[in-house]
């Protein structure tokens, strides 16, 4: 409404396109709602800046919405924090501590949330709609995709609720996986030493399900 009466307050930013035009960095949400009320146009401060310097603008200005996902803030600090990474400015300062100065978020919890990016989109959704912990989220950022897949699989079958994927990831590295595959511990490891051994997909599935009982 307040666009509709006064227009749009608060410029976007925009950078000169290389073939020509102009792309736009900041303001996406205030062209979108200036569209909606009928305006043609709205104020826009043109510069020339460097795809770094574009990533972490277009970041700033979208990072602190109030309704923005785990998933988006986790993917717009790791692209944040590539970009600084990549300009190679010596500031004095963490990093990880810089990216997080838009949102007043420290070094360890912005380094969470990159960790948290590396999740499967499928599982990203899950702690979107809080089907899945950030917590749990960022313990099964260190898994593979395969591992990712059939966490996703027993996490849709039987939820997360009564062993916490921290737990998990103990047992694996106990190397109790072992025991439930149904094999003892020094025959599944002389099994793996063998010639044409593979760990069978239903093994996974015994395993994973193992997990989550």
């Amino acid at each position: 409404e307040s666009i509709r009466l006064y227009g749009v307050l608060v410029p976007g930013i925009a950078r000169p396109r290389t073939g020509g035009g102009y792309e736009l960095i900041a303001g996406h949400r205030r062209k979108h709602g200036s569209e909606r009320a009928g305006k043609t146009e709205m104020p826009i401060i043109v510069r020339n800046y460097s795809d770094d310097e574009a990533t972490i603008i277009m970041v700033d200005s979208n990072i602190q919405r109030e309704d923005i996902l785990p998933s988006e803030k986790a993917k717009a600090y790791k692209m944040k924090y590539e970009a600084m990474k990549h300009q190679g400015k010596k500031s004095g300062k963490n990093t990880l501590d810089e990216v997080g100065e838009a949102t007043g978020e420290n070094a360890k919890k912005v380094r969470r949330y990159i960790w948290l990016s590396r999740l499967s989109d499928e599982l990203l959704e899950m702690v979107d709609t809080k089907k899945l912990g950030f917590s749990q989220g960022v313990d099964i950022s260190f898994l593979s995709e395969e591992a990712q897949q059939w966490v996703e699989v027993i996490i849709e079958e039987k939820g997360c609720q009564h062993r916490t994927i921290r737990q998990a990831k103990g047992i694996w590295k106990k190397r109790r996986a072992y025991a439930c595959y149904g094999a003892a511990d020094s025959d599944r490891r002389k099994a793996k030493g063998t010639q044409g051994y593979t760990e069978s997909g239903q093994d996974k599935q015994i395993f994973f399900r193992q997990l989550f009982q």
